[in-house]
């Protein structure tokens, strides 16, 4: 197996290679080769220097390190590639397993047009909103949808490409400079509209597909505590969901997968109107998410473990009756950036690290002393996950294991998840989306305890 991605993801996919004794090659950057998933793994090719786009981002060195170890197989974890159709069909080209969707499944649901048009065309519910081509189609538009909207890149992804617009005399602008970011950063200037809804629940559905149509769900999480579009904590089963909301969500998601055919292990993602109690599809990941392993406590199945046989021909690795839920798990991205400093990234070589161990924690990490946190990619250091028997018993193994937690040498952002695990409205019940931009504004961190 090619792990064909870097940090915490790798650590976990060579995790369970192990556990089923299949030999695992890390493909990793020149800032990578001596890290806590090359020691981990079987063997280490080199595929370019440190930035992404010469390395992680390109299609053909990846290839070319599948072809040149003679794997059976290339895991992409999440982000860089893992969504790009080119790899797969390049895998695939090549004779190699790409352990995730078709080519033509990742072009369905990556273009979101076209994933709402699936949406639509499997009965789950939308947004109101659609593509706009001009700033003079956006204004008829958001008239119609009602303000304020949302403007959205076509190619977006992972809370990029978005822009929050409150009224017509800022839309124009803020199309225009959509678009232009847009093409800059996916290579696509398309963008759409859809209506903001005020008051919001980012929750989502995981499923498994076997490719020939017969899909499960694993239940719901909550992904709604998130500053500028970036999830920060996520929780299973998304909480306070009365039973008929809850069952829409299942059966929307599903009937999406099916109508793809869908391989793999996915997750759709839905917007939920608080006010209204109504849901809307937003997206499909069509990948292993970050957040995975709040699902995989609750559920007790190895999400990684099935993407492997799902991809092997060996079909669902559990049929819908037999998932059970048990408790409730928390997960805490623990990320070298300093909340005091607008989020700054913190790079830098971890001087101290300390993870704590116990009944009801799991910590996914690939950091310990001496780790060098590069400045060129994404700032996880950890997931700190815990389980309970309910939320309220998760929710107190959380601010005690946080305060268990110790990182230096690196800005992290521990004391803002401290202050997220005692709040009296996050313990209270789900919050909103606009939750912690609302906290960060009446009462910011201060400086030297981010």
């Amino acid at each position: 197996m090619l792990v064909a991605n870097r940090g915490e993801v790798a650590v976990r996919i060579i995790g369970t290679c192990r556990r089923l004794g299949i030999a695992t090659v890390l493909a990793a950057s020149d800032v990578d080769l001596e890290g806590t998933a090359a020691r981990l793994a079987d063997e280490v090719v080199r595929i370019g220097p440190a930035p992404a786009t010469a390395s992680y981002l390109d299609v053909d060195a990846v290839v070319a390190a599948a072809l040149r170890t003679r794997v059976d197989a290339l895991h992409p974890g999440y982000g860089f590639l893992s969504e790009n159709p080119r790899l797969a069909e390049a895998c695939d080209a090549a004779g190699v397993t790409f352990v995730g969707p078709t080519g033509a499944q990742l072009r369905a649901v990556g273009d979101k047009l076209h994933a709402r048009r699936h949406a639509e065309a499997a009965g789950v519910p939308l947004s109101a909103g659609g593509e706009v081509t001009t700033p003079t189609d956006a204004i008829k538009l958001a008239g119609e949808v009602g303000w304020p909207v949302l403007v959205k890149a076509v190619g977006g992804g992972g809370g990029r490409g978005l822009r929050r617009v409150e009224r017509a005399d800022e839309l124009v602008a803020a199309v225009e400079r959509a678009m232009a970011e847009a093409e800059a950063s996916f290579g696509d200037a398309r963008v759409y509209l859809e209506r903001f809804v005020t008051s919001g629940r980012h929750v989502e559905v995981q499923v498994l597909g076997d490719g020939d149509g017969d899909v499960v769900h694993l239940g719901t999480r909550d992904c709604s505590i998130q500053r500028r579009y970036q999830k920060l904590v996520e929780e299973a089963p998304a909480p306070d969901l009365d039973d008929a909301l809850r069952d829409g969500l299942h059966g929307a998601a599903v009937a999406l997968a099916r109508r793809l055919s869908y391989r793999g292990a996915g997750t759709v993602e839905f917007l939920v109107d608080r006010d209204r109690g109504t849901f809307a599809f937003l997206e499909v990941n069509a990948r292993i998410q970050v957040e995975h392993p709040v699902t995989e406590q609750v559920t007790g199945i190895d999400l990684v473990a099935a993407q492997l046989a799902l991809a092997e021909g060996h079909g669902l690795p559990v049929a819908q009756d037999d998932v059970t839920f048990a408790g409730h798990a928390i997960e805490c991205r623990i990320n070298a950036e300093d909340p005091a400093r607008g989020f700054r990234p913190s790079p830098g070589t971890v001087t101290r690290a300390v993870f704590p161990v116990g009944t009801g924690v799991r910590v996914d990490t690939h950091v310990q002393r001496g780790a060098v946190v590069p400045p060129h990619y994404d700032s996880l250091l950890a997931k700190l996950v815990v389980t309970g028997t309910d939320r309220t018993e998760a929710l107190d193994r959380l601010r005690d294991t946080l305060g268990r937690c110790h990182v230096e040498g690196v800005d992290t952002n521990l004391a803002l998840h401290a202050r997220l695990a005692a709040d009296p409205d996050v313990r209270a019940g789900p919050v909103d989306t606009t939750f912690l931009p609302a906290l960060l504004t009446t009462a910011p961190i201060e400086a030297g305890h981010g």
